[in-house]
């Protein structure tokens, strides 16, 4: 049979008018704002409130972005909390710049809070007028379409509560359709799904009779000859056909749906950091490390002096370690340890009340200042800030081979700090499944990164790296 139509990409993105108009309406609010301000306060628009304003504008555009505040359809006590996730962010990195380019004295600091409080205001109050609007539109001026599901597992439950609870998508979910194999009695006792209609040859009937207008195939990936039988008949029928193919039983790491030159593809393992959320992560770490780097100078300087004085041997230590897509580099330690030869490529972790850690080793392992010269891997690019640690090269291979998708944490920059870390689980792995915990964090970390994440895990960071398993 020969397909008919015109010649279009095969994935098609859906445009959103009211996220659109969101977005206008959440940088108008900040414009006039600021103007309001500035007027009031100085009295002109000058160049150095004309920059301000426009680096703040071009910040939030990226960071609403990272935090998807346009693309969710959260409650709006979840959307809120994204806001000033995102918008406080914005101005801590907008501060950030200014004390980096020593402008902060330029600027009111007046000014620059009540821009922060009421730029927030605006933009809570416009995204709650929009909400109720776009809510009474969808209640009122439209019926809901009757939606089934095809499929009976975890998936086709969770699609079901996500559809339910989402009332901009106008759906209501009649029940679902076993697949050929599934029995209904076993289907019905899976948590969170709808009523069972009956088996998968009974669904063009099922369509007729409850007037459904969407089916959404919530099958696994090899039963995709399911959808090929019945996707002709469907049409027919003149009903929307999803698919929403269950990739769970897998560890995924940041997948995502796309299109390369019009054609689907599905994403089961890939960095976060691609696009703009590279530039973002860069950013932070650029920023902060160069902040970081200059208040802690002095203490750099001291330890250094300490370790010089305290055991003959060199300030730094350096090994080789694995980093971002595997590519190898060379970390900076300070020297904790008397210089001892290495017995052939063995590198054996340092345990409590090690023999080979000096005095000055001791203390600056137990407060984390041996960490400290990393903050130039950072700037080298070679580390970021926050992300999974990186191990020696020879911990890498022998827990490669005995945790499944142990390389999967390279797939975002290691760290100085990581969630990993500030969860306890640092220092010495005493045996596999510590390592395995470290390894789900890092995986988890990869899954949800976010700047705000990040800055989280900075602010946790201190006491975790002050504690129990600091040695």
């Amino acid at each position: 049979m020969n397909s008919v139509g015109g010649q279009r990409s095969v994935l098609q993105r859906r445009g959103n008018v009211s996220n659109a108009l969101q977005a206008a309406l959440d940088g108008a609010a900040v414009l006039t704002v600021a103007y309001v301000l500035i007027m009031r306060h100085i009295g002109v628009l000058n160049a150095p409130y004309t920059v301000m304003v426009t680096l703040l504008l071009a910040v939030m555009g990226l960071l609403y972005d990272q935090f998807a505040i346009y693309r969710s359809n959260t409650n709006f006590t979840g959307k809120a909390f994204k806001l000033l996730q995102a918008w406080s962010l914005a101005f801590a990195l907008l501060l950030a710049l200014g004390f980096l380019t020593k402008q902060t004295e330029t600027f009111s600091r007046l000014l620059m809070g009540q821009l922060y409080v009421y730029g927030l205001a605006a933009q809570l109050l416009l995204h709650l007028v929009v909400r109720t609007v776009q809510r009474y539109v969808v209640m009122h001026a439209m019926e809901p379409d009757n939606v089934v599901i095809v499929g009976s597992g975890q998936l086709a439950s969770y699609l079901n509560q996500k559809i339910s609870h989402n009332p901009w998508l106008s759906q209501r979910v009649v029940g679902c359709v076993v697949l050929p194999g599934e029995q209904v009695t076993i289907a019905s006792e899976v948590g969170g799904l709808p009523p069972v209609l009956g088996p998968l040859d009974e669904l063009l009937a099922l369509i007729e009779q409850y007037q459904i207008r969407t089916v959404y195939f919530a099958i696994a990936l090899n039963a995709s000859e399911v959808i090929e039988s019945l996707y002709f008949k469907l049409l027919d029928h003149h009903v929307a056909v999803h698919w929403v193919p269950d990739i769970f039983s897998l560890r995924l790491v940041n997948h995502s749906v796309r299109e390369i030159a019009g054609v689907p593809v599905l994403t089961l393992s890939e960095t976060p950091l691609t696009g703009t959320r590279r530039v973002a992560k860069w950013l932070e770490d650029t920023v902060l490390a160069s902040v970081i780097l200059v208040l802690i100078a002095p203490v750099l300087l001291l330890v250094a002096i300490a370790i010089k004085l305290d055991s003959p041997g060199p300030v730094f230590f350096r090994q080789s370690r694995m980093g971002w897509n595997g590519k190898a580099f060379r970390i900076w330690k300070f020297r904790s340890m008397h210089v001892h030869p290495v017995e052939g490529n063995t590198v054996q972790q340092a345990t409590r009340d090690d023999p080979r850690i000096t005095r000055v080793g001791a203390f600056i392992r137990r407060t984390s200042l041996d960490e400290l010269p990393q903050i130039f891997n950072v700037l080298r690019g070679e580390m970021s800030l926050v992300g999974p640690r990186p191990h020696a090269v020879q911990h890498d291979h022998e827990y490669s081979q005995r945790i499944q998708q142990y390389f999967a944490r390279h797939n975002i920059k290691p760290g100085i700090t990581g969630l990993a870390q500030v969860r306890g689980y640092r220092g010495e792995t005493r045996d596999v499944d510590m390592m395995v915990q470290r390894v789900q964090s890092d995986i988890e970390y990869i899954n949800n990164w976010s700047l705000w994440l990040d800055l989280s895990i900075l602010l946790r960071t201190f006491a975790a790296f002050t504690g129990k398993n600091a040695y």
